[in-house]
């Protein structure tokens, strides 16, 4: 699968993205708000993975 676009330096930030809102999280545990929204955040990047992070499985 070679459309022009690398899947792999997109999945690596995707990762980046999820470690970070992971941190955020945690810190979050005495500010409720901080916690929610990263838990939002990483759903989203649950999406990510799903649709980007799977392929760059397969494609390798």
């Amino acid at each position: 699968m070679n459309s022009g676009i690398d899947l792999v330096k997109i999945n690596e930030k995707i990762q980046l993205m999820k470690q970070t809102a992971e941190e955020l999280n945690r810190a979050g545990e005495c500010f409720p708000a901080l916690a929610r929204n990263t838990v939002r955040i990483l759903a989203s990047v649950k999406m990510l993975e799903i649709n980007i992070s799977d392929l760059v499985e397969l494609d390798v």
